[in-house]
């Protein structure tokens, strides 16, 4: 995708001019990014999604026993039939894992890092359904599927913003409008982290959220150095040869802190290892237990693209790549692979071609590594032989 080619997603700008001026920035408000959009999917789907167990589903009712109710799915059929006719939305994570048409409407984002995508959500509103005045730590594009939703921007927030006292829902105690919005069909909201906004079903509509990952500080030091930690021997200590005799025992002195950072810094410091472990992190599937594979040996392999057979991503898989020295490093679905540099294009095609063939895999048909790779990655689940 050229960056300087202007895109009706952003509302004609750039790639480049919207990174640059938006991202993480300001909102941006896009009308008919989508023109004619039609949903891919309807409120009953939404609903029958929200009834399987592997599904992640919430309602939030305004109006129930406490003035914001949340209740978590999956649900029984018959729990909608109770439900008034306003005042309540349903929330469905990772739809684009179910329903291949919501995840094609990825690939309009592709400027963007496809390791930095989490999922698509869709929340189902009925008419003045909402889930209160709150603010996200990741930045989102908020597509209007069906329906009007109205849409209240306020200020920039904080871990210090004021949150009403609920155990399950963070809404905002105080909320400062700034801006306000009707979002049609096919219009969409860009909004940075942290930015408070409420938005407000008009009529029953259907909104998709377009959610980025973005790990904290704490997630980054506490799951790194757990990471870091299975590579290092218990001999690697504390130490302090060569120290000087102490005026008082029981002071501790700054060149003990110098000693102690130079240790960190020694080990944290490890470029490979530090792009081994974000590269896991970044590619860990929102629901592992739906990555799973099947045994297959390579003549298998090599037999079933002979004869025609497609490979598949599996939805819940996710797929990264990068440069490691004179080596490439394929990440998928929290594993990486260290592989040889001759084989760049092709994990380019694993990581972004619809399927895998005997046509596209023809170069490396008789590389012994490549073949490998591919059924590796049918073993651990990342991809799958597509059903007849």
């Amino acid at each position: 995708m050229n960056p300087d080619t202007p895109l009706q997603l952003l509302g004609g700008l750039t790639a480049r001019e919207f990174l640059r001026d938006y991202w993480q920035k300001k909102p941006l408000l896009v009308r008919q990014a989508f023109s004619d959009f039609e949903s891919p999917i309807d409120p009953d789907e939404l609903a029958g999604l929200a009834l399987e167990e592997e599904v992640e589903s919430r309602l939030v009712l305004e109006h129930g026993e406490r003035p914001w109710e949340l209740r978590r799915g999956p649900f029984a059929e018959d729990a909608f039939a109770d439900l008034p006719e306003r005042d309540w939305t349903l929330l469905v994570q990772a739809v684009d894992q179910f329903v291949p048409e919501v995840a094609e409407l990825l690939e309009n984002f592709r400027f963007l890092p496809s390791w930095r995508i989490d999922d698509v959500m869709i929340s189902y509103a009925a008419p003045g359904g909402s889930v209160g005045p709150h603010f996200d730590n990741y930045d989102v594009f908020l597509l209007q599927g069906h329906g009007k939703r109205n849409w209240k921007i306020g200020q920039m927030c904080d871990s210090d913003s004021a949150l009403l006292d609920h155990a399950d829902l963070r809404i905002l105690a105080d909320f400062e409008q700034r801006e306000e919005w009707v979002l049609e069909p096919g219009d969409m909201l860009y909004l940075p982290p942290r930015l408070a906004h409420y938005g407000i079903a008009e009529n029953a509509c259907l909104t998709y959220s377009v959610g980025f990952r973005a790990p904290s500080a704490a997630e980054v030091l506490t799951h790194f150095t757990d990471f870091l930690s299975q590579f290092l021997p218990d001999e690697e200590r504390y130490s302090d040869a060569d120290a000087q005799p102490v005026s008082d025992p029981h002071q501790i002195q700054h060149d003990a802190l110098d000693r102690l950072k130079a240790l960190l810094a020694e080990h944290m410091g490890d470029e490979r290892l530090l792009l081994t472990w974000f590269g896991q992190f970044m590619t860990e599937p929102r629901y592992p237990e739906q990555v799973a594979g099947e045994a297959l040996s390579e003549d298998d392999l090599r037999q079933g693209l002979e004869q025609g057979a497609l490979l598949i991503r599996n939805p819940s898989a996710r797929l990264a790549w990068s440069e490691m020295e004179d080596n490439l490093v394929l990440f998928a679905s929290g594993q990486s692979r260290l592989l040889s540099g001759h084989l760049r294009d092709l994990l380019k095609l694993i990581c972004a071609a619809d399927a895998l063939h005997s046509d596209n895999l023809a170069p490396w048909s008789e590389d012994e590594e490549a073949m490998l790779l591919i059924c590796q990655l049918v073993k651990q689940g990342s991809l799958g032989f597509a059903d007849e």
